[in-house]
């Protein structure tokens, strides 16, 4: 079978790994079907019709069966951590019903990628779940390539992004004893190596695959070596009592990882992360890991160079949900703010300009105080601002954007915005611009909130005269922002 008749099925595409994982199989010749819950947010993916999308969700086995008819492999790149206390339930759901599908489905054989630890008591529960989510994929009777990688370092993933931002904001750093436990980190390059080599290499079929970089560190080490990159002097101060809790509050604040992700992952950390079985080298002897100051090295380069493919926030689990508005019309309990501007410049013009906004370049307008509610959010455990956004002048849907998601984008007429922060209810900021007959431009800015009960309807109200100056402000900036 040539690989242009093989169907690929791969899942997580609106993730870190999937997004990246779908252009390499493309580019190998394959043809590529995307299970995602929301076709919506892989717009603005360059490679979006080039593959087949079907609407489905791992955790509604009746979703499943169109996305397995025809399939010759799949990829399970799928996980809970930020769906709350329940994520291990919620994990080993999804994965016995994605194996009895592809079972049911006639698939051939499914590839799996999980975390790198080796079976102790004090397994961590994440790293705990990831491994009986192999054994749930296997209950089916598919047979399943399991990788397991522990720190994926590249741009914008998840582990390089707590480490740089740890390395460049803090030059002391206190460090409990998790910082010096052993890992072994694999570059993403490497890890998209190894998956796309594994379709190609039926011996890996049915097998446990423990992968890695060349070479073996702690989380200090990684920290100096980052540090040592970037031409950064950095010491690390070691106490004997930081739980994993309090850890993840520090790196809540620190970084753009919110405390309910950073937790488990922490509590991970207590268990070394180090290859101990060679069936890597046997099975795929051509690859050749890199080092972790080489993957490093690449990470910042293509941060340099804002040619970042996917983000670790790309994924809904790392939001606080995934709940769509049914609508964004005015609604009983449904509070609208609407400010209207009838501008000079063309729609394309003002359409840059507020996709523009946020990340490096900031909101326009007081951006002291988005700081504030960004500090504030993140004390909270809420995901604060420090999020910034993948490209600095492109958007897509489902980008995270400081602390707003993005729920729709049209090309030159309209973005959407979810907010992520903490609040009482739920809220959306919305820009669109419409050309009127006179020729000149309508830029509409309106701010929905659904208040969430007394709490709810309280914060809006209190916080009513400042919102009400900063986006006053911030429509009349956007507006001499385009006519420059």
């Amino acid at each position: 079978m040539t690989d242009a008749t093989r169907l690929i099925l791969v899942t997580g595409a609106t993730g870190y790994i999937g997004g990246r994982l779908v252009v390499r199989l493309l580019e190998m010749g394959y043809r590529i079907r995307c299970l995602v819950r929301d076709p919506e947010r892989l717009q603005g993916h360059p490679w979006r019709d080039a593959v087949e999308i079907i609407a489905g969700d791992v955790l509604d086995a009746n979703s499943l069966g169109p996305a397995m008819s025809g399939v010759d492999a799949a990829y399970y790149l799928i996980h809970s951590l930020a769906g709350g206390a329940d994520f291990h339930e919620r994990d080993m759901t999804a994965a016995r019903n994605f194996s009895a599908a592809a079972c049911e489905g006639g698939v051939k054989r499914i590839l799996f990628l999980g975390g790198l630890a080796a079976e102790a008591p004090d397994l961590s529960e994440h790293l705990r779940s990831r491994q009986d989510t192999g054994d749930a994929l296997r209950s089916g009777g598919v047979p399943v390539t399991e990788f397991r990688a522990g720190v994926i370092v590249g741009s914008g993933s998840l582990s390089f992004e707590m480490i740089r931002y740890l390395s460049e904001r803090l030059p002391v750093m206190i460090c409990p004893r998790w910082v010096y436990t052993r890992t072994q980190p694999i570059g993403i390059r490497d890890v998209l190596t190894y998956l796309t080599a594994a379709l190609e290499t039926p011996a890996s079929t049915g097998h446990i695959i423990e992968i890695g970089g060349a070479d073996v560190v702690t989380y200090g080490d990684m920290m100096k070596i980052y540090a040592e990159v970037r031409g950064l002097r950095r010491w690390l101060l070691q106490v004997p009592l930081l739980t994993p809790r309090l850890s993840s509050y520090w790196v809540n604040i620190v970084t753009p990882i919110p405390a309910v992700i950073a937790r488990p992952l922490i509590e991970g950390l207590r268990n070394e992360n180090v290859v101990r079985a060679p069936l890597a080298r046997r099975l795929f002897p051509s690859i050749e890991p890199v080092g972790y100051r080489t993957s490093v090295e690449r990470a910042l380069a293509r941060l340099q160079a804002d040619n970042v493919e996917t983000i670790w926030s790309d994924a809904l689990s790392s939001s606080q949900g995934d709940i769509r508005p049914v609508t964004l019309e005015v609604n009983e309990g449904m509070i609208i703010e609407r400010r209207l501007r009838v501008v000079t410049a063309a729609p394309d013009r003002l359409f840059r300009i507020f996709t523009g906004l946020g990340g490096e370049r900031g909101w326009l307008t007081m951006n002291w105080a988005w700081n504030i509610r960004g500090f504030f959010d993140k004390l909270i455990g809420g995901v604060g601002l420090r999020r910034g956004r993948r490209h600095p002048d492109e958007l897509r849907v489902g980008d995270a954007l400081d602390f707003w998601r993005v729920e729709a984008v049209e090309a030159d007429h309209l973005l959407r915005l979810r907010a992520e922060m903490i609040v009482p209810g739920k809220a959306w900021l919305q820009f669109q611009v419409v050309t009127r007959e006179d020729g000149g431009t309508l830029l509409s800015q309106t701010a929905f909130f659904a208040p969430r009960g007394l709490a709810g309807w309280t914060y809006w109200y209190a916080l009513y005269p400042l919102h009400a100056i900063i986006f006053s402000r911030l429509i009349s900036n956007i507006a001499k922002r385009a006519m420059v």
